[in-house]
């Protein structure tokens, strides 16, 4: 079988060893003569796994002690309720930066539990989509926390910045950026990211919380949100997605026999300076963020000749390039370059989108 390599936004493309020592795995798991998705979570096999991806994951993302890492349900949609319950307490508004669709769906969703102070962000540079300095976000004293996404996947505009907001409490959605780069933790008071990009399957969602910010829910809040209630359970109040938690614990580890973030960090912004060095130098593509806040994980572009994006997307496929149909929301292309994604995929894309112009231009 030709090489495919797939640059869907998410659920996204897996790292190959992991997807091979899964399917040799998958009958017979432990020499169990069972799947690992047969077993009960609350077993003894299942805790060795549960615990043994919580450890590594916080080592490659150096985790403090004071931090929780929780395994949920929901998606980064079910933290857009979850964060709010759990982190407003006795106050009514919080600070909330739209820098781009995922924030701004953050921000109808805090509608329903609070006045949202909402910070917008966006900016044009020069006829380039960008986004405001942190030292520019007007945040209000009265605000139980700032919340703001630092990768907007569908925009492929980001904040590369390291919050510094003295004792506000920082809520960021790492949704599409988690583990592609280093990070300091205790920055922030809560951190979550849906897995389908840059940790695994969709289904489980990581929630990374500061010890003092628990026990602040509000009554109303769904005990299966609850970060407290989670906590205390080990992050088995109910039945979790068992199959996405150990795959997400082998992804952990193929990371750390990568080198870790800090090499993961060096190989995508290799790969983003690849294919956005292929982009600048032509006149048929175009990228429309500014430099500094473009993403190293979702790079938009579009053909200066919007009636040839069904050949590409056509050709490029036959090719073994698989979804780079951009959202449809801005159109165009879309390659996402996450973790999983080798050096070698870029350079085909890259490769494929040379010969493209060549024969289209």
């Amino acid at each position: 079988m030709a090489q495919v390599y797939n640059f869907s936004s998410g659920p996204a493309m897996l790292p190959a060893e992991v997807l091979r020592r899964a399917q040799l795995e998958l009958c017979d798991w432990q020499g169990l003569g069972t799947s690992v998705m047969e077993i009960s979570h609350r077993g003894k096999e299942f805790i060795e796994v549960a615990e043994e991806a919580e450890k590594d994951f916080r080592d490659l993302l150096q985790i403090p002690s004071n931090y929780k890492v929780l395994f949920c349900h929901g998606g980064g949609r079910g933290q857009f309720a979850g964060v709010p319950l759990n982190l407003l307490g006795d106050k009514t508004t919080a600070d909330y930066v739209d820098g781009g669709y995922w924030a701004s769906s953050a921000v109808k969703e805090a509608h329903k539990y609070c006045t949202p102070n909402v910070i917008d962000a966006k900016v044009t540079i020069d006829g380039l989509r960008a986004i405001k300095p942190m030292s520019e976000w007007q945040v209000s004293e009265n605000s139980a926390y700032l919340h703001y996404c630092p990768n907007e996947t569908i925009d492929g505009i980001a904040t590369h910045e390291t919050p510094d907001f003295g004792d506000k409490v920082v809520v960021a959605d790492y949704s599409s950026s988690i583990l592609s780069h280093p990070m300091d933790i205790s920055r922030f008071g809560v951190v979550y990211a849906g897995a389908q990009k840059n940790i695994g399957p969709a289904g489980l969602t990581l929630v990374i919380v500061r010890e003092d910010l628990l026990g602040k829910a509000h009554k109303a809040c769904p005990s299966i949100l609850d970060y407290t209630v989670l906590n205390e359970n080990d992050s088995m109040f109910n039945t979790p997605p068992t199959f996405a938690w150990y795959l997400s614990g082998l992804v952990f580890k193929w990371l750390k026999e990568q080198g870790g973030v800090e090499v993961m960090d060096k190989i995508n912004k290799a790969k983003a300076e690849l294919l956005y060095g292929v982009i600048d130098k032509s006149d048929f593509y175009r990228n429309d963020v500014a430099a500094a806040n473009r993403s190293r994980m979702n790079v938009p572009f579009q053909l200066a000749d919007s009636a040839l994006d069904k050949v590409f997307l056509e050709e490029s496929f036959a090719a073994g390039l698989h979804a780079l149909k951009g959202h449809r929301v801005v159109g165009g292309m879309r390659a996402s370059i996450y973790n999983a994604m080798p050096l070698e995929g870029v350079q085909a894309l890259t490769n494929f989108m040379v010969d493209f112009e060549r024969r289209h231009g």
